[in-house]
């Protein structure tokens, strides 16, 4: 659509890196946060017994 090379996008690429340098440690630490708690409660939905317990109090 825009055919934008390899060159170009290294330059895109370039901008982008000089423009956000002081926020990608943050970006970065922010994103492994983000996953680590994203797995914790994934590991933590796997011991959760989901199963359906019966009715012992029909009559």
């Amino acid at each position: 659509m825009f055919g934008l090379g390899l060159g170009e996008l290294l330059i895109v690429l370039l901008i982008v890196v000089l423009l956000f340098n002081r926020r990608l440690p943050d970006l970065g630490e922010s994103l492994g946060m983000t996953v680590r708690k994203f797995r914790k409660a994934m590991r933590q939905s796997d011991e959760i017994d989901v199963t359906p317990k019966e009715e012992s109090d029909k009559k």
